[in-house]
């Protein structure tokens, strides 16, 4: 969940990595670190805290000319976060240095074996020790960088993406990958090494993404050398070309990211359908899906595997394509899912959803269903990403970068996609009739109209989140299809405010956690108009009998609910079953909104990173 950053070319490295670590510190804001190799050695600098504290510190410290470089924002995993654990890291004799994002599960057996041939260690991480056993290897065999960083790789157990240079042989880079995700962006007579392509993108759109167990050797004035790190086969890269702009990664204006994205939603929504969805004739096009229709159709169930945000909106796919294509529906935490030995046969479809398409435990569970016979089909949103290599086939969401750590538009996104597949299916098993396939075709157009109706209540959101900002604990109630949205909501402002939620199905409340309902506590209930409306206004007027403060989401113009909230959070009127896009939207606002309000670092929030690429 670290962010790496590398460049080798003619240009000067330090303002190319230093503005990349900024681009890439979503992924990781414990420490940063960076190290040039300035013609004679190595200049590294590197400290506890965010980029911008390392760009103090490298002020101060050492040198920044060269043309040789690479960088690094850590998220901790092994030893605490502060300067010495900081990367890059050294090997013994400090002609090698290396950055790394993974685990190596195995260190603790390597480390104890360097130890006894002489080596000394400074930090607590795995990384240090595995660019000694590169060290070693490369001494004791006689071989040259790239042969060592192989040979190491292939007695380590674990997950990493790594760049390692020779100060020795300062033309050349090497880079490895297994379970984290790295991109090579190829330039003229440069190359640039990251985690993603935000790094680099003003400088080329070429770029080619490793795959797992594959190592590149990276040397100017040389085409790039891609192995498989098992066999040492020589694999042909392909290059792609990105589909990606800088000012996708700009905040364009708003004060966070998170406010950017929510407020994207309305066109990133209309992106995710645009070519795939044509309401007046009828038609929903997929190009993942068409080929492989007939596995959905036959399927005995469909498991959808995902991880926090994107395991919501698949909760709310259960309840779309249990309704209308009346195909079973299993929800599974891809962490779990992966290590309670689960029946899976090949009259399964698997669809595993991730945003950024690295998450570590939902390509687990993909590797899983995979050996077992099922059909996978992913959703996610970045292109060229694991999963969207591992799974057979898949749509991709269209959501553009998302920056904040904490999850909007890639959550309206999953649930757009989703839609349009249980549509789809329904239409062609004959489970939904002509008349509701055509209204809601219409109606799922018109989402982003809804949604930019739902952004104009921003104003009041904020003057909720003032009369709730020092609140200790929120409740979230929803039924039906808005019960999922309940738990995003209370997910969102745990994330970003660090204020404790608890997402809960309203008719749950009376089976424990109105023990908690008093005065001190608001409860935030999604009550628009549904076939649950009656009893959610009784769920209500429990509350209110126990002097709960109620925020309440309702439909425009509702007055009976209205007349029991203490606060009200409008929005359109939208069919039930598409209401969760609608009604997300108030709360990723009022999380916002109160997470500014005490101060927080929305975008970084503590001990959070944008993709989890380690268990």
């Amino acid at each position: 969940m670290c962010g790496i950053v590398g460049y080798i070319g003619s240009r000067q490295a330090y303002p190319i990595i230093l503005n990349g670590l900024k681009r890439l510190e979503y992924r990781g804001y414990d420490s940063a670190g960076i190290a040039i190799y300035d013609g004679a050695g190595i200049q590294l600098s590197k400290t506890k805290g965010k980029v911008s504290d390392l760009e103090k510190r490298v002020k101060k410290e050492i040198k920044t000319t060269g043309t040789l470089g690479i960088g690094h924002t850590r998220w901790a995993t092994h030893g605490v976060p502060n300067d010495v654990n900081s990367h890059p890291h050294y090997s013994n004799s400090g002609e090698l240095v290396i950055i790394h994002n993974g685990i190596i599960e195995n260190y603790s057996a390597i480390k104890k074996a360097l130890i006894k041939r002489g080596y000394s260690f400074y930090s607590e991480t795995d990384t240090e020790v595995l660019v000694n056993l590169i060290e070693d290897i490369k001494k004791k065999e006689n071989v040259k960088l790239g042969k060592a960083v192989q040979i190491a790789l292939n007695q380590v157990v674990g997950a990493y993406a790594i760049a390692v240079f020779d100060k020795m042989k300062p033309d050349e880079i090497v880079v490895a990958k297994l379970g984290s995700p790295l991109a090579i962006g190829i330039g003229e007579d440069e190359f640039f090494v990251a985690s993603d392509a935000t790094p680099f993108i003003e400088f080329t759109n070429n770029a080619i993404y490793l795959e797992d167990e594959e190592m590149a050797i990276i040397r100017l004035g040389r085409e790039v050398r891609v192995r498989k790190i098992k066999n040492d086969s020589l694999v042909v890269p392909y290059v792609q070309e990105l589909q990606l702009n800088l000012e996708q990664i700009e905040k364009g204006g708003y004060d966070h990211f998170m406010l950017k994205e929510i407020y994207e939603q309305p066109s990133v929504i209309k992106d995710t359908y645009r070519g795939r969805l044509l309401a007046s004739e009828g038609i929903i096009k997929l190009g993942g899906l068409e080929d492989h229709i007939q596995k959905f159709i036959n399927a005995n169930r469909v498991i959808i595997v995902a991880c926090g945000t994107s395991w919501h909106a698949g909760l709310v796919a259960e309840y779309i394509f249990e309704d209308w294509a009346r195909i079973p529906v299993e929800v599974e935490y891809a962490s779990e899912f992966r290590y309670r030995n689960p029946i899976i046969t090949e009259k399964d479809v698997v669809i595993a959803i991730s945003q950024s398409g690295e998450t570590a435990d939902t390509l687990a569970a993909i590797k899983l269903a995979k050996q077992r016979g099922a059909f996978v089909y992913g959703v996610c949103n970045v292109v060229g990403s694991s999963i969207s290599r591992e799974t057979h086939s898949g749509t991709y969401t269209h959501a553009g970068p998302e920056i904040g750590v904490a999850s909007t538009k890639a959550f309206t996104t999953q649930i757009t996609v989703l839609t349009m597949i249980a549509l789809k299916l329904a239409k062609i098993k004959g489970t939904i009739s002509q008349s509701n396939y055509m209204k809601h075709l219409r109606e799922l157009e018109m989402i982003p109209h809804h949604v930019e109706e739902a952004l104009k209540s921003d104003t009041k959101i904020r003057a909720i989140a003032e009369v709730f900002q020092d609140a200790a604990n929120f409740l979230y109630l929803g039924r039906g299809y808005n019960f999922p949205v309940a738990l995003e909501g209370a997910l969102k402002l745990k994330e970003i405010s660090y204020i404790h939620a608890e997402g809960y199905p309203a008719a749950e409340m009376k089976h424990g956690p109105i023990a908690l309902i008093d005065e001190q506590m608001p409860v935030v209930v999604i009550a628009v108009n549904s076939n649950h409306y009656e009893k959610v206004v009784s769920n209500i007027e429990e509350i209110k009998a126990r002097n709960g403060k109620i925020i309440a989401v309702v439909t425009e113009g509702d007055s009976t609910v209205k007349e029991l909230a203490d606060y009200i959070m409008e929005v359109p009127k939208t069919p039930e079953t598409l209401s969760p896009l609608v009604t997300t939207i108030p709360l990723q606002l009022l999380s916002y909104h109160i997470a500014v309000m005490l101060g927080r670092n929305v975008d970084q929030p503590r001990n959070l990173a944008k993709s989890v690429t380690v268990e």
